[in-house]
């Protein structure tokens, strides 16, 4: 589903995913989707031998990964919890933050890309990530991800992942409007006795964590269910306080050292 006008991108209005998780089905038509568009390697052949799932988990060659969790029941039958999962576009962006080629940059709908021609696969994004997004291809050691289909957003289209999807399980609009739309969705599920639906990623209570995301998911169990940090936390949060702490303890080794030196010089 979208809920872009048309005309609505040339007004570069943060732009987002919201997923609901209730009514996907697990199809992956998502999945592929995405490889199409964005030409992603196949992948996904193994079996992993923990469920239906043959993906795994997100990398360089699945941008899109939707979860299959088997949860066991209070009667003894099992349920199955479903996700299609991607990257968050973090507001606060530790990836961007430590890119030491500009290969990642904030685009013009708020959304985070990488320029694959640009990085030098140094990894620091990979380890950066709080929610292990990232990843580096083997054959050349360069990093990908969703871009959110920034060619298709600059042409005001709805990315494929979102055009694909069945069910309408993935939402694409701006931001502000997907927050009421996901909103009203939780209200509605609470009225219909689905009293463990809830939000992740919408916000960033407290500012503590990555500043809310462009992507976010409506639930029906805790985030550590479907491989989710449940508190992420901006790994670059602190990295001010740090650089001033090491400029502090260089500046007192440099007085001290001085002193060392002049006391020396007075006593020859």
């Amino acid at each position: 589903m979208t809920l872009m006008e048309p005309g609505a991108t040339s007004e570069r209005r943060a732009m987002g995913f919201f997923t609901d998780t209730s009514v996907c089905i697990g199809c992956k038509a998502c999945e592929v989707a995405c490889k199409e568009w964005n030409d992603v390697p196949a992948d996904g052949f193994n079996f992993l031998a923990t469920s239906y799932d043959n993906t795994g988990e997100l990398s360089a060659d699945t941008w899109r990964h939707v979860a299959f969790v088997e949860k066991p029941k209070a009667d003894g039958a099992m349920t199955w919890l479903m996700s299609s999962d991607v990257c968050k576009h973090c507001a606060s962006a530790a990836c961007l933050e430590v890119c030491p080629t500009g290969a990642l940059f904030r685009s013009e709908f708020s959304t985070v890309v990488v320029q694959s021609d640009i990085c030098n696969g140094c990894g620091y994004c990979v380890s950066a990530c709080p929610y292990g997004v990232i990843d580096q291809r083997p054959s050349d050691g360069r990093v990908w991800k969703c871009t959110l289909c920034y060619d298709r957003l600059k042409g005001e289209q709805t990315p494929a992942c979102a055009q694909a999807c069945p069910t309408e399980s993935i939402h694409f609009g701006p931001i502000e409007d997907l927050r009421d739309l996901a909103a009203q969705r939780v209200e509605t599920l609470h009225e219909r006795g689905v009293g463990e639906a809830r939000l992740y990623g919408d916000t960033d209570p407290g500012g503590a964590g990555v500043g809310g995301c462009g992507a976010f998911f409506l639930l029906l169990d805790d985030p550590e269910v479907y491989g989710l940090p449940p508190a992420p936390v901006s790994t670059t949060r602190d990295l001010a306080a740090m650089w001033r702490s090491a400029a502090c303890a260089s500046g007192v080794t440099l007085a001290v050292a001085a002193g060392i030196f002049g006391w020396g010089r007075i006593r020859s």
